[in-house]
C-alpha cells in the first residue's frame, strides 16, 4: 500500500515537473504567440477591408461631384461660358484677317447671344439671376486683347476648341441627366449647336500653321 501511494506520488511530482518544463512552456507560449498572430491578421483583413470601402465610398463621391452638377450651377456656368465666347469673337472680328475665322466668329456672336437670352428667359421663370458680367473668364478676354495681331488667330482658335469641348460636354450631361425637365430640354435643344461649333472650329485648327 505505501508502495503504490509512494509510487502514484513521484508520477504527480512528475506531471507537474513536467508542465512546468521550458518544453510545455514554449509550447504554451507558441500556442498564443499563434493565436495572437491570428488575432493579428484578421484585424490586418479588416482594417484591409474598411480602408478599400473608404477609398470606394471617396472615388464615388468624386464621380458623383463630378457628374451630378445641380441645374443651377450649370445655368450659371452655361451663362458665363456664353457671354465669354461672345466678347472673345467680337474681338476676333476686329483683329483677325482669316476669312474662315471671322466667318466662325460672327456665328458665334449671333448663335450664342440667341441661347444667352434664352437661357435669362429660363432663368426668370425660376426666379434666378445669371451672371452679369465675364469675372469668371475675365483673363481669357485679356488674353486675347493682349495678344499681338500675329498670335491672335491661334489664340482665339485655340480658347474656342477648349471651350466648346467643356461646354459640349456640360450640354451633354445636362440633357442626358438633368433633374430639371426645363433645363434638360434647354440643354438638348442647344447641344446640337454647340456639337457643329465644336466641329467647325476643330477643322480651322487642323489648318492653322
Amino acid at each position: 500500500m505505501k508502495k503504490y501511494i509512494l509510487v502514484t506520488a513521484l508520477a504527480a511530482v512528475a506531471g507537474l515537473v513536467a508542465a512546468c518544463s521550458p518544453a510545455a512552456n514554449n509550447s504554451y507560449s507558441n500556442s498564443n504567440m499563434n493565436r495572437g498572430n491570428m488575432n493579428s491578421a484578421n484585424m490586418n483583413a479588416m482594417n484591409s477591408n474598411n480602408s478599400m470601402n473608404s477609398n470606394n465610398s471617396s472615388i464615388g463621391n468624386s464621380i458623383s461631384k463630378l457628374t451630378t452638377d445641380s441645374p443651377q450651377d450649370f445655368m450659371e456656368a452655361a451663362a458665363a461660358s456664353g457671354m465669354t465666347e461672345v466678347e472673345a469673337s467680337k474681338l476676333a472680328l476686329q483683329k483677325t484677317q482669316n476669312a474662315e475665322i471671322k466667318k466662325f466668329a460672327q456665328m458665334m456672336v449671333a448663335d450664342h447671344t440667341k441661347a444667352g437670352t434664352e437661357l435669362k428667359t429660363l432663368a426668370a421663370t425660376k426666379k434666378m439671376t445669371m451672371p452679369a458680367d465675364l469675372t469668371a473668364d475675365k483673363d481669357t478676354i485679356d488674353d486675347l486683347k493682349a495678344a499681338a495681331a500675329a498670335d491672335f488667330d491661334a489664340a482665339y482658335v485655340d480658347a474656342m476648341v477648349d471651350g466648346h469641348e467643356d461646354t459640349v460636354a456640360a450640354f451633354q450631361e445636362q440633357a442626358d441627366k438633368s433633374a430639371d425637365a426645363e433645363v434638360k430640354a434647354f440643354a438638348a435643344k442647344t447641344l446640337p449647336t454647340l456639337k457643329g461649333h465644336l466641329e467647325q472650329i476643330k477643322a480651322i485648327q487642323a489648318k492653322m500653321p
